[in-house]
């Protein structure tokens, strides 16, 4: 008896559930020619924030993200300007291709500089093109700025 009361409590779950979507407006949106608005909570890439008082990212090349990341997919490359001066990163590459978006290396950076972008079309033709240099990205965009 428990079986059949079973069987009957599902069908009846599915049937319902199937006459509470039928009555809800459609929500697809026609992309291309739409674009989609991005929730404030949306986690895309990692990128560089852009600090008003210097125009450009904080970071010092301290390695503590490359050493957090569980896919060992960051490279980090620092130089120290003077002997006394703070080091500053040269390089930043990070390989989105096999990125989980754990958001490990958001959360332990000391200086705060990393975020998460709210871009969503980052394709590319090939595997290459996912691996990008961070630094070198925040500077291309300044100049286009």
């Amino acid at each position: 008896m428990a079986y059949w009361k079973e069987i009957v409590e599902g069908g009846w779950s599915l049937v319902e559930g199937m006459l509470r979507r039928l009555f809800q407006p459609v929500v697809t949106v026609q992309y291309p020619r739409k674009q989609l608005s991005m929730s404030p909570a949306y986690r895309g890439h990692i990128e560089f924030k852009r600090f008003a008082e210097t125009g450009t990212h904080r970071c010092i090349a301290c390695g503590t993200c490359q050493r957090t990341c569980p896919s060992q997919l960051i490279k980090v490359q620092g130089i120290k300007q003077h002997a006394k001066s703070p080091k500053v990163a040269t390089h930043y590459i990070i390989d989105y291709t096999k990125c989980s978006l754990c958001g490990l290396c958001v959360e332990c950076c000391p200086t705060q500089t990393l975020k998460f972008s709210t871009e969503y079309q980052m394709e590319g033709a090939s595997r290459w093109d996912g691996v990008l240099d961070l630094v070198a990205r925040l500077s291309r965009e300044k100049s286009q700025s």
